[in-house]
């Protein structure tokens, strides 16, 4: 099953990034991501074999008790090049992204190959089509949105199940598999 591990902001810090997102402007060559799958990636699996989701399961479950809860908020907009327009995070950023270093261990440990680049937070709004518009305006117009702060108490394993209908538009479908309780602040 192809799966990663994320956080799930609360739909308290998601509506208000709903609501800035429908100010924006519409493009054609913009795939908006599907709202009920928003989400902060900490670590990629590709597929894993069922055989391995057990000693998954069980170092993920040693890395959020590892990882006291912290405060993050959703901040503003990014661009990766014109390829992909994005919310940012604001708050514990630094516990964060100790948090995603947990996880892709948790992956390698348990014999996954996973993906090894630097940690940049970020929640994907929509993916731009070849030809598509340019992105930086979209960014630009999300620089002051801030969501209220929440307290990230859970990292998740989500499963990421592919479109197979071939129905153009066609969204991938997560859904959250098992979660475990960050450690209380210190």
């Amino acid at each position: 099953m192809r799966l990663f591990a994320a956080v799930l902001p609360p739909a308290t810090a998601l509506a208000p990034l709903a609501a800035a997102v429908d100010r924006l402007p519409p493009a054609a060559g913009l795939r908006w991501t599907a709202r009920p799958g928003w989400h902060l990636t900490l670590a990629f699996y590709g597929e894993v074999p069922e055989a391995t989701v057990p000693d998954l399961t069980e170092r993920l479950a040693r890395a959020a008790r590892h990882t006291p809860a912290f405060p993050l908020a959703l901040h503003g907009g990014g661009h990766f090049g014109d390829r992909a327009l994005w919310a940012g995070v604001a708050g514990d950023v630094t516990e964060l992204g100790h948090l995603a270093e947990r996880a892709v261990a948790a992956g390698r440990r348990a014999g996954l190959p996973g993906e090894h680049r630097r940690y940049r937070p970020h929640l994907t709004l929509a993916r731009n089509a070849a030809g598509g518009p340019g992105l930086a305006p979209y960014a630009s117009a999300l620089g002051a949105f801030e969501s209220p702060a929440w307290t990230v108490s859970e990292l998740a394993l989500v499963r990421s199940r592919l479109p197979v209908s071939g129905v153009a538009g066609e969204r991938p479908h997560y859904e959250k598999v098992a979660g475990w309780p960050l450690a209380q602040p210190r």
